[in-house]
């Protein structure tokens, strides 16, 4: 019989109970001190730590920050008293470091021992007055509950939600209600979210804030279906949509939380900002305000996995991977990340080669929505009955409206339905505020700058104080006036929010932009013939013009604002621009581009760009980097069209080879001030990869072309007196 072996934990404390010296020269690495608590559990780890303290006050047994991490794992995998005996032996290791404190009043907090999980948040202040999330924790255990409930839907379907209610119960409160299919996050009723609401400044004004996990999501009972479509014609109870699960949450909500105002107000960004919208169509009557924020409108024509026909690869990818997965029931467990295998996105992709490899060697049919959108090329039935366009009608509660100027996955979205809302609502209480932000900045960002790009004011901070609160409270609380204009815009260049009473404004000009020989760009009409004014490329898709220079698998957000010179410089790029500008120039509303091209292929796409060309000689620096701002190309507008849909989305042509042809489509709106001695830019190119995927410039249909299908194509384009490509704008004049 093998004798036992003696645990770690006697060997050492054999050791520590020696005499003095050898005490002193001996303490538990690091590495020895984890595998106690790994073999032997965490109370003979504590019990270690003290005795070794208790000789030599001194030691150092671990690092602070593996510890911490060590703690959190167990508190997150359930462990949660544990947990607490580890944190806590950081504190006593780490006396003077605050995120220690954090971390175990995280874990107090989880245990719901809320008076312990205050104390330790205050320390954690005391030492780190800049700690927002822990001053955010104190007031928020102090002054509010926290309870979960499973709402029931009128088809039985139940779904999971949070609700977190002011403790002073001497007044009543409006409900203000986040639907989302990214998580509500912070499950169980003692683990509070760290900010209620849509930031800071709601938790101490009172309102009762609930967040939901849509269907099919998380935690939610039922199926997952991407921007489901709404039902208008339901026949009975198992007909549900976004809509009605809205308005049954509503009304559970009215019924069942005590001191509710009878007033709810709805809000969200990106894909909650859809639950926003469709909360709107058939509206519940207590729902009175909703802010929709980069809702999208419709994902064939201009959102986020289709721009006017042309696929957006890259985000498509991406989003379906993490977000449509088929799942096996509710669960609180978040989607793993795909593996690319490189950081090179756009090598990935490209070495993917055609679409239909996507399914076949990586998703295997896991997720089905990905294989639908395969099956559904066009703008047929499929995406039509997806759109919330034809919903909005009947509008009556007071609606904001939110866009970015440098959103890179939903600015045609919320310009749409704001649009929309106007045109069938002639007495709408709607108002549309769009900032310099990415997709969803205006939320927690200050808003004065992004990437390179200086905007002086913090518009985020601008855009939370002075608009979206006041909205809440205005049509919430009834706190007012509230003084908002139809358009709230910030006028990029000059750096100035701008208050117009209609949108575009009515005082805007239109003119037109065109394209001359030599690189040059004017407002002066060509004169020169057809058969000599034209400027020809190859777009070789073996060598696509990338979207960006960042080596990065997923799109991002600053290549919005991106310096184009690496794209200039391409010979697949055409590159036109004015002379420099001696008064600035403003444009408010829409810009279009009409092309006049020719193909020797029978398809092919257009990305056309408007850029601001700053002084080579400027002082100005860049925002990120310091750079100097010389020649900075300022990407301002992009936007794709995919030639076989020039007619129609439903049925496409063939593009006639060698034939001029006019592609006329929208960039989208911009607000921006041309300053004087910048020059405007515009190029145009074929491809945009992996943002686009790539058209095969042959007339296919694309998502089950083959290999032998993508063929390199000549694309010539036009700037002749009967074929005058040019972009309109709108110009507004400044005194």
């Amino acid at each position: 019989m093998r004798a036992h072996r003696p645990t770690l934990v006697l060997l050492l404390c054999g050791l520590l109970f020696a005499p003095q010296a050898a005490a002193q020269e001996r303490v538990p690495t690091q590495e020895e001190f984890f595998q106690i608590i790994q073999a032997e559990g965490v109370a003979k780890a504590v019990a270690l730590f003290h005795a070794v303290r208790q000789r030599n006050p001194d030691a150092v047994i671990f690092a602070e920050y593996p510890m911490n991490n060590l703690g959190l794992r167990y508190l997150y995998g359930g462990r949660v008293e544990e947990a607490i005996e580890l944190l806590k032996l950081n504190v006593l290791a780490y006396p003077e470091a605050f995120n220690t404190y954090d971390s175990l009043a995280e874990a107090y907090m989880i245990h719901g021992d809320f008076d312990a999980a205050i104390e330790n948040y205050e320390i954690s202040v005391e030492l780190e007055p800049d700690n927002i999330r822990g001053v955010r924790y104190i007031y928020l255990l102090q002054h509010y509950t926290k309870e979960e409930h499973y709402i029931t839907m009128r088809d039985g379907v139940r779904l999971f939600t949070q609700i977190y209610a002011p403790r002073d119960r001497s007044k009543t409160y409006p409900i203000l209600l986040r639907r989302t299919p990214y998580s509500v996050g912070y499950y169980g009723p003692t683990y509070f979210h760290h900010r209620l609401g849509p930031n800071d400044l709601y938790p101490r004004e009172g309102f009762i804030f609930v967040y939901q996990d849509v269907r099919g999501t998380y935690m939610s009972e039922g199926d997952f279906v991407v921007m489901r479509p709404h039902k208008p014609d339901k026949q009975g109870t198992q007909d549900t949509d976004e809509s009605s699960d809205t308005y049954d949450t509503i009304e559970w909500l009215l019924d069942n939380v005590p001191n509710n105002n009878g007033r709810v107000g709805i809000y969200g960004i990106s894909y909650p900002g859809f639950q926003a919208v469709m909360g709107m169509i058939e509206a519940h009557p207590a729902l009175v305000a909703s802010s929709p924020q980069a809702s999208p409108a419709d994902m064939w024509t201009g959102d986020d996995f289709h721009h006017n026909g042309a696929f957006r690869l890259m985000y498509t990818f991406d989003w379906l991977v993490r977000s449509a997965r088929q799942r096996t029931g509710p669960s609180t467990a978040g989607p793993t990340r795909f593996d690319y295998g490189t950081p090179d996105g756009y090598q990935f992709f490209l070495d993917l080669g055609v679409l239909s490899n996507v399914d076949a060697q990586y998703l295997h049919g896991r997720v089905p929505t990905w294989n639908e959108y395969m099956e559904h090329g066009n703008y047929d039935d499929y995406w039509k009955r997806q759109s919330v366009l034809p919903h909005l009608q009947d509008i009556e509660l007071g609606v904001l409206h939110v866009a970015g100027w440098f959103d890179a996955e939903d600015f045609r979205g919320p310009m749409d339905i704001y649009y929309t809302v106007e045109e069938k609502n002639p007495d709408n209480k709607s108002t549309i505020v769009i900032g310099p932000w990415r997709h969803g900045g205006w939320a927690s960002m200050d808003g004065d700058a992004l990437g390179e790009i200086n905007f002086v004011q913090k518009t985020g901070e601008y855009f939370r104080e002075n608009v979206e609160f006041p909205f809440f409270n205005y049509y919430l609380k009834d706190e007012g006036p509230l003084n908002l204009p139809e358009a709230l815009v910030f006028e990029t260049g000059s750096n100035e929010w701008r208050f117009y009473d209609h949108w575009p404004p009515e005082e805007a000009t239109r003119r037109s932009l065109y394209l001359h020989a030599d690189g040059r760009l004017a407002f002066e009409p060509p004169s020169d013939d057809a058969s000599e004014a034209h400027d020809s490329y190859i777009s070789d898709l073996d060598k696509p013009v990338p979207w960006s220079t960042a080596i990065q698998t997923r799109q991002g957000h600053l290549w919005m604002v991106e310096d184009q010179r690496f794209a200039a410089r391409r010979p697949d790029v055409l590159v036109y621009r004015s002379d420099v500008l001696t008064e600035d120039i403003t444009i408010a509303g829409p810009v279009i581009a009409d092309l006049f091209v020719s193909t020797t292929g029978s398809d092919a796409d257009w990305i056309v760009k408007l850029i601001d060309v700053y002084p080579d000689t400027t002082s100005e620096r860049g925002a990120n980097s310091r750079m100097r701002m010389g020649g900075f190309q300022m990407l301002l507008a992009g936007e794709v069209f995919r030639s076989k849909y020039r007619n129609s989305f439903e049925n496409p042509e063939p593009i006639v080879p060698n034939r001029v042809t006019e592609i006329s489509f929208d960039l989208g709106d911009k607000c921006h001030t041309f300053r004087k001695g910048h020059r405007i830019m515009v190029q145009v190119q074929s491809t945009w990869f992996p943002v686009i995927d790539r058209n095969p410039q042959t007339f296919v249909d694309i998502y089950h072309a083959t290999e032998e299908d993508y063929q390199n194509a000549e694309h010539t384009v036009f700037r002749a007196r009967e074929f005058p490509s040019h972009l309109e704008v709108l110009v507004v004049e400044r005194d």
